[in-house]
């Protein structure tokens, strides 16, 4: 049976049951899952989207928040950037599409904070398009069961859409399933350090399996820190702020992190990136 075949029946009977994959979920629940499942794990986005979609579950519901309201319902899921373009980008569906997310991914593109793979994921998850969709999961999976590599090496991005477009059938419905099966078995048998093979239900088409497993020897990604880092900083006063029932004075912000420089420059960047903002009385809170 052909790889896609294989992936299409295995992720019809053996897929995670993820709240946003769901058939009654709209695509405006796939566009909220994309934002908040970049960099992620899906355990701590479960609950997050879920209190999401009861709260907001259009657009227009998440582009009438204030954006304090939007940053303390994001919580600690990271990167709390995601968390205002994801509002700005509601203002402009609601404002310019009717309240419905485009299908289109050239239209969805023209929206804050939605670049290639979050269009692509939107149009093939949310509307059921056959549109090729490429993740680092999927990469994986396709250097090793495609090209017979361990690993994926550096992106190639018109090269890895080809790729992945070749292995989509014909029609919509199919394509969509083995677009987000690629995803799935990437993400749960064909792991980065200890791939399921025995049990993958591709291994028959595999070519890395054929050829042996060879390990991989290319440039790999390095693994990002966080301890000590800016973001943990950030993270520190955000969580002061979200915690906070108004503004705050400039000591309890002090009291998060103990390097004066780096809190500075870190409370400096929340502020450029509209995550913070600084009354006339010195005091500090979430943007309004």
């Amino acid at each position: 049976m052909p790889l896609p075949a294989l992936v299409l029946d295995w992720y019809r009977t053996s897929a995670r049951d993820l709240p946003w994959r769901r058939p009654d979920t709209t695509p405006w629940g796939v566009m909220v899952s994309e934002f908040m499942l970049q960099q992620t794990p899906v355990a701590r986005v479960e609950p997050v989207w879920a209190e999401w979609m009861a709260r907001w579950p259009a657009p227009s519901a998440l582009a009438a928040a204030t954006r304090a309201d939007v940053l303390r319902a994001w919580g600690k899921l990271g990167y709390p950037r995601r968390a205002l373009r994801l509002h700005e980008a509601a203002a402009v569906i609601a404002a310019e599409h009717d309240d419905v997310v485009p299908s289109d991914v050239t239209a969805l593109e023209a929206l804050p904070g939605v670049g290639s793979y979050t269009a692509r994921a939107i149009s093939a998850f949310g509307y059921g398009r056959r549109c090729p969709v490429v993740d680092t999961n999927v990469r994986r999976v396709v250097a090793r069961a495609v090209h017979g590599r361990g690993d994926a090496g550096p992106a190639r991005t018109t090269a890895d859409l080809a790729d992945v477009d070749a292995l989509l059938p014909a029609d919509d419905a199919s394509a969509a399933v083995v677009s987000i099966g690629l995803m799935e078995l990437g993400a749960v048998v064909c792991t980065a350090r200890a791939p399921r093979c025995a049990g993958c239900p591709v291994r028959s088409e595999c070519a890395w399996v054929a050829a042996g497993r060879p390990e991989y020897a290319g440039p790999r990604k390095p693994v990002q820190a966080f301890a000590g880092t800016d973001r943990q900083v950030r993270g520190r006063l955000l969580d002061v702020l979200r915690g906070a029932p108004g503004p705050v004075e400039r000591a309890a912000l002090d009291a998060a992190w103990s390097d004066a420089a780096q809190r500075d420059r870190c409370l400096h960047s929340l502020l450029v990136d509209g995550l913070a903002e600084q009354h006339d009385d010195g005091r500090f809170a979430l943007p309004a």
